[in-house]
């Protein structure tokens, strides 16, 4: 058998090479076959282990193998710790080789097999860029297995694969302390299976990536006589403290190595501490423009719907037909009646339109943007529809006070025309505990639209709410459509719910597009604190007979608490709202001078950036001096818009932060990757400068 050798093509991508080597020239079927995607770095330049750590991504491979051939678990020699220290990454600077073993099958035909894979990666220095490169090679199968050029170069990267199962150390975890917030402190203690490796000079510890919790780089070493022991702390992200710990102990010696650790963690756990770390999230499209048309629509449907809402049919329909039966042989006076009753419901909502418009001005007045762009705005609107989901299920119920409902109820017991006229305001007043989801989504875009559409979007809602008794005015025969109160309008009610809660995950995902990652988070706690608050008084305080003061005051406590630490969590940041070309022309049209910072949830230099020059008090404060908008472009997913901003600013990857002026058009300023927070305030104040 002739042997045809291992060919391979090197491909340089960027910063970085890549090429896939072999230890083996040929191989038998039935053979395990040890490949390697070896990377080499430019001076400077760096790649990720598979866990990057606090920032970074680890590097990929996507293989495309012929049939026969199955892939193993990838192993990855011993990385070190990447600068700079307030940020804890592992990482490869230099070279690496990454370590596939790859299984051949016992019924391989003998001849060529062709390898591919493609590998991604990201590569970073003063910036970060994703890369990567499609690497090949052909292995032939014959009758003997005979090493390649590469075999040394293979087994030398190895011996730098974390040893497993080798009893070189026994491992113990246990928690030391109980919850502190979010975080907690474990104790790994390992003991040498030799007395002559004592003393351990120097240890540390590299944990494997969770999503649920995150071991925090810097270990502190604690004295243990019998070998070594190190305090960790883990910070948890969801769900409960974790009951394993992985990763792999290194050791420094005469020689660097590395001990693969997996231990239960003993001691007892307990209940899961409230959550405050950034949980990934799928970014919010922008808010989409709502036609007028379509919320003049919704309105006048959710009109419609309150017609049937248990707060409305049973009271209006009777009165209805008592000034039906009053003219009942007038048909003349009997659609008087029902156009005075459509007035009286019309006024009604223009008296709401009214304070809504003032409520408006009051909170423009107050700085309260009240639109769609807002994050404020829609927080507040999400908590209205959440309220309102929970009254349509039950959990707490509505009512107006007695003095009004008397009143109205007074008035609208009048016969002619001013009895009809007060029926069409009771049945506004009685409409006003409920809210159709239709309804909702009007009432929150008239929230932010002019004056005349505030009063012609509840003029709408009137409409609706009018229409179907001033049809039964005008036709009497069809009274015998009309739906008879009864059990299924509660059924119809806790049904309505449902799409409340939709329209509130709509709201809270568009919220998200808005605010960091932290705030959404602490948003999303107070929702459930709420709900439970509005449990506690609905059950305790409404339904209740004994200790309702109690229940009320501990209702409050709870929602008061849980929104005062979720509304002062973010106060100390900086209010970023979502990059786009036109929201950068918009400002500076506006004279507001512009602060943009493309970032990447994987980019370290970015995240340096973000705590020693952007997000601190100095810079901060300045920004809010100079009236500044602030825009993030998330590069996290590599959206194409981002990397063709970043190619207008011939850069390659992230960061990148701009300073633009406000005055429409100006070109900005270009900040260097490395930012300092003196440099962050001399672009600032030359920005603000530029009229």
């Amino acid at each position: 058998m002739i042997s045809l050798g291992l060919a391979t093509v090197t491909t340089r991508a960027a910063h970085t090479q890549a090429q896939l080597i072999s230890a083996s020239d040929s191989a038998r079927p039935g053979d395990t076959v040890l490949v390697g995607i070896h990377l080499k770095m430019e001076p400077g330049w760096h790649t990720y282990w598979k866990n990057p750590g606090e920032a970074g991504m680890a590097t990929k491979i996507e293989w495309q193998l012929p049939p026969g051939v199955t892939v193993g678990e990838t192993q990855w020699p011993l990385p070190e710790k990447l600068p700079p220290p307030d940020v804890t990454t592992y990482g490869y600077q230099g070279e690496t080789v990454l370590l596939v073993p790859l299984k051949l099958a016992a019924d391989l035909k003998p001849g060529p097999l062709d390898l591919k894979a493609k590998v991604s990666w990201l590569e970073c220095k003063e910036q970060c860029i994703p890369a990567g490169a499609t690497v090949q090679s052909t292995l032939n199968v014959g009758s003997e297995t005979k090493p390649s050029s590469d075999f040394e170069l293979i087994n030398s990267w190895k011996k730098k694969v974390p040893e497993t199962g080798n009893d070189v150390f026994s491992f113990k975890v246990h928690w030391e302390k109980s919850v502190d917030d979010d975080t907690r402190t474990v104790i790994i203690k390992g003991v040498p299976a030799k007395p002559d490796m004592l003393p351990i000079q120097k240890v540390d510890f590299f944990p494997n990536a969770s999503d649920d919790f995150e071991v925090q780089g810097q270990a502190e070493k604690v004295e243990s006589k019998d070998g070594f022991a190190l305090r960790e702390t883990i910070k948890k992200y969801s769900g409960d403290w974790p009951t394993n710990l992985s990763g792999v102990v290194v050791i420094e010696d005469k020689q660097r190595w590395g001990d693969e650790l997996n231990a239960p963690i003993a001691g007892s756990l307990v209940a899961s501490a409230p959550l405050t770390a950034e949980t990934p999230t799928v970014s919010a499209p922008a808010v989409p423009a709502q036609s007028l048309a379509r919320m003049l629509l919704y309105a006048f449907i959710g009109g419609l719907i309150l017609n049937i809402m248990p707060c409305v049919l049973p009271v209006i329909a009777l009165k209805i037909l008592g000034f039906v039966g009053e003219a009942r042989n007038e048909p003349g006076r009997v659609r008087a009646l029902g156009l005075v009753y459509t007035l009286g419901v019309l006024v009604s909502f223009l008296a709401l339109a009214v304070v809504v418009i003032g409520v408006k001005a009051a909170g423009h007045k107050a700085g309260w943007g009240m639109q769609f762009g807002d994050p404020r705005f829609l927080i507040a609107l999400t908590i209205l529809v959440v309220l309102v989901a929970l009254n349509l299920f039950g959990v707490f119920e509505v009512t107006l006070g007695g003095r009004t409902m008397g009143a109205a109820g007074q008035l609208a017991s009048k016969h002619g025309f001013a009895g009809a006229f007060f029926n069409g305001v009771l049945a506004t007043i009685l409409a006003t505990p409920c809210t159709a989801p239709f309804l909702s989504i009007a009432l929150g875009f008239a929230f932010a639209q002019t004056t005349a559409i505030i009063v012609l979007i509840f003029l709408c809602v009137g409409i609706g709410l009018a229409l179907p008794y001033l049809l039964l005015s005008f036709q009497p025969a069809w009274l015998k459509f009309l739906p008879k109160p009864g059990a299924w309008m509660e059924k119809f009610k806790v049904f309505m719910g449902f799409p409340m809660l939709a329209t509130a995950i709509w709201l809270f995902a568009l919220a998200s597009g808005n605010s960091n990652k932290s705030t959404m988070l602490w948003f999303g706690l107070f929702l459930v604190a709420l709900a439970l608050g509005a449990w506690i008084w609905g059950e305790f305080v409404q339904r209740g007979t004994k200790r309702r003061g109690l229940a009320a005051v501990l209702s409050v406590l709870l929602v008061g608490s849980v929104g005062l630490c979720a509304s002062t969590r973010g106060a100390d940041q900086i209010e970023w709202q979502p990059w786009t070309a036109a929201a950068v022309a918009k400002a500076q049209s506006e004279g507001h001078p512009v602060l943009v910072d493309f970032t990447a949830d994987w980019c370290l230099t970015c995240q340096v950036n973000k705590k020693v020059a952007i997000e601190v008090p100095s810079v901060r404060s300045k920004l809010k001096q100079i009236g500044a908008v602030n825009l993030v472009g998330d590069y996290t997913r590599l959206p194409e818009p981002i990397t063709d901003e970043l190619n207008r600013y011939h850069r390659a990857g992230v960061p990148l932060v701009l300073v633009f002026p406000g005055k429409a058009d100006a070109e900005p300023i270009v900040l260097p990757e490395v930012l300092t927070a003196n440099t962050v305030l001399d672009a600032l104040n030359q920005a603000s400068k530029i009229n």
